[in-house]
């Protein structure tokens, strides 16, 4: 939909909204917003609401504080869920600086100067299709999250048996109010584990409404007392969380991926895009799988993807190539959680395939055996590596990556670095339950 300011003026008044969230992500994918009374609506379509840069996490310092957000229009929309008073909007924004200028360390930013090089390089859109999974799990009386899911439902199972649908139908209605158009809803393999997929759009549109989706499936699964968390491996000894990522390139409205005389009808450029996103994944790691606890789900035997391979069916493979043929040709990346920041997730992958493409990168061979299930000398003989087995060994491997840390920029590279460092070295000096549980007695 596309709005012009004197539209969100006026449905601004007619809808009697009173108030609009101007929303905006930090570098390390948390959703932040500056809420604003309906009576400043002109002062926002006019990019006239700051922030204080210095108080969110990897922005500026305190001396150079003051920033602006500028909505993006099309962004706008009214949410479905009421609160107790009066109606809520929201526009996604862009951060800038006092003088108009984008802010380097704005991820939507990020990802905005990688769409512009694939521009240049003749392609006119990055399509991109999530599938984001996440649990639902149920409240203590504190309303505090448990790990009890009151649900023993296994993968596309349906009522009694799973304790969510009922949330699952209601977030998806609430998204469609929105303007998502929801392709599938299933229970995912792991008790209380659930998949919402919606249609693929444009990188940046998708980036956006990744955000959208997990605000919408936190909101809607607090209301209904439950808790939602995107958590990559909550418990352990079941399947994790992960948010596959579809991908495709179009040049002159045409899919660039599909070749119908191609080997497995596939173009030139789309081995090249996966050659390149092999190249580069031990260096995005850090990115796509942000988390100390990414990767404890980056592990064989739970249909997680630890080896670098590629192939049309092998869902071992960290690189799928799905069946379909023509407009529908893609590259679906298996890795990435749904914990990453959406926009430097699109925007390392995009940079990474188009590094691939610009210096004719061939993959190697197909890999159709299980790889989970080859021993470590037949992985070597097939050249597979691994991804990094730790925050810390990708951390390592992203400041190594020379394509990774530009694609960033040195503002947003730095302090993600800085961040993730802080990370590992909290987790690494606590003392954990398992720990406790095993030395404590026996020593």
């Amino acid at each position: 939909m596309a709005y012009t300011k004197e539209d969100i003026i006026r449905m601004v008044k007619e809808e009697n909204i009173e108030f609009i969230r101007m929303q905006f992500t930090d570098i390390f994918g948390q959703l932040k917003n500056v809420a604003i009374t309906a009576s400043q609506v002109e002062r926002a379509v006019n990019n006239e609401i700051m922030l204080d840069g210095s108080s969110i996490e990897g922005f500026v310092r305190i001396n150079e504080s003051d920033q602006y957000l500028y909505p993006d229009l099309d962004s706008f929309t009214i949410f479905p869920w009421r609160p107790q008073h009066g109606k809520v909007a929201r526009l996604i924004c862009d951060v800038h600086n006092p003088d108009g200028t984008p802010f380097v360390g704005d991820p939507r930013g990020v990802l905005k100067r990688v769409l512009e090089k694939a521009k240049r390089m003749g392609y006119d859109a990055f399509n991109v299709g999530p599938e984001a999974e996440f649990f639902l799990f149920q409240t203590d009386e504190d309303g505090k999250p448990t790990t009890k899911t009151n649900d023993e439902a296994g993968y596309f199972d349906l009522g009694p048996l799973d304790h969510g649908e009922g949330t699952r139908r209601e977030i998806c209605i609430a998204l469609e109010q929105m303007g998502f158009e929801i392709e599938a809803s299933h229970h995912e393999v792991a008790q209380g584990q659930h998949e919402i997929d919606f249609k693929y759009a444009d990188a940046l549109r998708t980036a956006d409404n990744i955000m959208t989706f997990k605000l919408a499936v936190k909101t809607l699964a607090q209301k209904n007392g439950l808790h939602a968390t995107f958590m990559p491996k909550p418990i352990f000894g079941i399947n994790g969380s992960g948010m596959h990522t579809n991908m495709s390139l179009f040049k002159d409205g045409k899919n660039a991926f599909a070749d119908p005389t191609g080997e497995m009808g596939l173009s030139k450029e789309c081995y090249s895009f996966i050659a390149g996103l092999l190249a580069h994944v031990q260096g995005f790691a850090a990115i796509t799988n942000p988390l100390v606890n990414s990767y404890k789900r980056l592990v064989p035997g739970y249909e997680a993807p630890c080896y670098l391979a590629w192939s049309a069916a092998n869902r071992s493979a960290l690189i799928r190539i799905p069946v379909s043929r023509g407009m529908g040709t893609r590259v679906e990346l298996r890795c990435p959680d749904p914990c990453c920041n959406p926009y430097l997730a699109l925007a390392v992958c995009l940079a990474a395939g188009l590094d691939g493409i610009e210096k004719g990168m061939t993959p190697p061979p197909e890999i159709t055996e299980n790889i989970f299930k080859m021993d470590e000398m037949t992985r070597k003989a097939h050249g597979i590596a691994s991804l990094p087995g730790s925050l810390e060994e990708a951390i390592r491997a992203m400041e190594a990556d020379r394509l990774v840390m530009d694609t960033l920029g040195e503002h947003v590279a730095e302090n993600y670095i800085e961040g993730k460092w802080k990370e590992w070295d909290e987790y690494r000096t606590r003392v954990s339950s398992w720990e406790r549980e095993k030395y404590i007695v026996i020593y």
